[in-house]
């Protein structure tokens, strides 16, 4: 998961990973209020979430790809634990991921 300042960013962000074939899919939230500590100040700004659906197996290159196309000086990349899933959902994320 990552955060961006606005809706372009997210879906370049989004296309990009699913192009790659690093993500099976990724799902823009609307915006959200993010409230930060940045450079000795809390911060208060509107992001876009982008939710990529991915395996452990291409997580490191996902992280990569997202660190070079983001333009925040630190972005957010973060990997939450599916604990169960759909077979079939998941089997789709695999086949996805592993056409690359």
């Amino acid at each position: 998961m990552t955060t961006t300042d606005s809706a372009e960013k997210a879906q370049q962000l989004a296309q990009g990973a699913v192009e790659a074939r690093l993500a099976a899919c990724a799902q823009i939230s609307a915006p959200v209020t993010s409230v930060y500590h940045w450079q000795n100040a809390v911060e208060t700004a509107e992001e876009w979430q982008v939710l990529f659906k991915t395996t452990p197996a291409c997580y490191d290159a996902l992280e990569a790809h997202l660190t070079a196309a983001h333009d925040y000086d630190t972005p957010e990349i973060i990997a939450i634990p599916v604990v169960r899933a759909g077979a079939a959902y998941a089997g789709w994320v695999r086949a996805e991921t592993e056409a690359r």
